[in-house]
């Protein structure tokens, strides 16, 4: 299975660091947060890795190179402006094939174990949830006991006590994605919409380390955790 690495965004509410720098290169225990991600994918299996880049993107480029130091290859979808998470993994898809792939969020701090994730038979999508941090009180979607994801917290008869939150971690088939054009910006949400209305999304709870590195207030949060464990692992 390949993996995607989404790395295209502004980072607007983390400006001046975004100034000079693309949000996934800012420093999370002593290396850039796309680091992070490269180096749990490839301890958990994956080899083959596509980037999608827009703003500042040489920056990661000349960074990684060709990943053949951590262990992995490396590929870049490169947009002229980025295209929201659809619009991003539509243009990337002839570097991803076939065969369901898993996507993570460059602006994440994790130690989700990315080897775990996989796509049932005949769905489109399977997300990996938590809980509802403070910045969103009110999460994404429901899921219920047969790990069905909805919308609405109740549907069909079936109750899904609360929402939770999407990590920014996913596994998708490219079915998914048929009907986005390349080059074209387009959201994720409406098309898992259209799937949780046929019943072919799927989630888990993940409960460890996971931070959305999306603000200044955040990035000083995984700092402080980060050099905690690394103060736990001395």
């Amino acid at each position: 299975m390949k993996a995607m690495i989404l790395a295209a965004g502004r980072g607007e509410r983390l400006r001046p660091l975004t100034d000079s720098q693309p949000k996934p290169m800012i420093e999370v225990g002593g290396k850039p947060l796309i680091l992070h991600h490269i180096e749990n994918l490839a301890h958990n299996g994956f080899k083959e890795i596509v980037i999608n880049l827009a703003y500042l993107g040489d920056t990661i480029a000349d960074y990684l190179g060709d990943g053949h130091q951590y262990g992995v290859s490396i590929e870049y979808s490169r947009e002229d402006s980025a295209l929201e998470t659809a619009g991003g993994i539509a243009t990337a898809l002839p570097m991803l094939g076939e065969q369901p792939f898993i996507v993570v969020n460059g602006d994440i701090w994790t130690d989700y174990a990315f080897a775990k994730l996989s796509l049932h038979e005949n769905h489109l999508a399977h997300l990996v949830m938590v809980q509802n941090p403070v910045h969103h009180p009110m999460g994404d979607f429901g899921l219920n006991t047969q790990r069905a994801l909805s919308k609405k917290v109740y549907q069909l008869g079936q109750s899904y006590e609360r929402k939770f939150t999407f990590s920014g971690i996913g596994c998708y088939h490219p079915r998914l994605f048929k009907n986005c054009k390349p080059n074209q910006s387009m959201k994720l949400a409406p098309l898992l919409l259209q799937a949780m209305e046929s019943e072919q999304v799927s989630g888990e709870m993940f409960q460890g380390r996971w931070i959305d590195v999306g603000t200044p207030e955040r990035l000083r949060e995984a700092m402080t955790l980060a050099d905690f464990i690394d103060q736990q692992l001395d």
